[in-house]
């Protein structure tokens, strides 16, 4: 008796569970219909990361003809700074401290500059907008290096 009852509950289960778990024909088109947007949406995800990995690429090239650019002008620069100071320690000539204080203060930037582009390599973060500033920075330092050596001509 106990196995008739046994047989008798699994045997109703079962068919339960086979009569619950029966999908109609508009409840499977349905879900083909939403496997079939959501595979939509992946591949547009897709293409846009390999969008944005090609602009990445593009600006890890042009980051590093800006930095190969930024890192001759900071050369020049210290070339710039080293005739400088070997022109204050010419025998016959007369500078006075704030000239050489202004040698020391421009070589700092300089250095700060070069710093300040390797850091960048290390943590990229908006490149726009440092850019921006380091061109700004250079273009003064620049400026500054030219004008030391007029005000010292006159």
């Amino acid at each position: 008796m106990k196995k008739s009852i046994l047989i008798i509950a699994l045997a109703t289960i079962f068919t339960a569970s086979l009569t619950t778990s029966c999908k109609s024909n508009a409840d499977k088109e349905a879900d083909a219909q939403e496997d079939v947007a959501i595979a939509q949406e992946d591949l547009k995800d897709t293409e846009q990361e390999v969008i944005d990995d090609q602009l990445t690429k593009a600006n890890d090239a042009e980051w590093q003809n800006y930095k190969a650019e930024a890192n001759t002008t900071i050369a020049a620069n210290e070339a710039r700074i080293v005739e400088l100071k070997k022109a204050v320690k010419k025998t016959g000539t007369t500078f006075d401290s704030a000239y050489e204080k202004s040698i020391d203060d421009l070589e700092k930037r300089n250095k700060s500059l070069r710093t300040k582009i390797e850091d960048y390599e290390n943590n990229q973060t908006d490149w726009a907008s440092f850019k921006r500033e380091f061109s700004s920075d250079m273009t003064e330092l620049g400026s500054a290096l030219k004008d030391l050596t007029v005000n010292n001509k006159k």
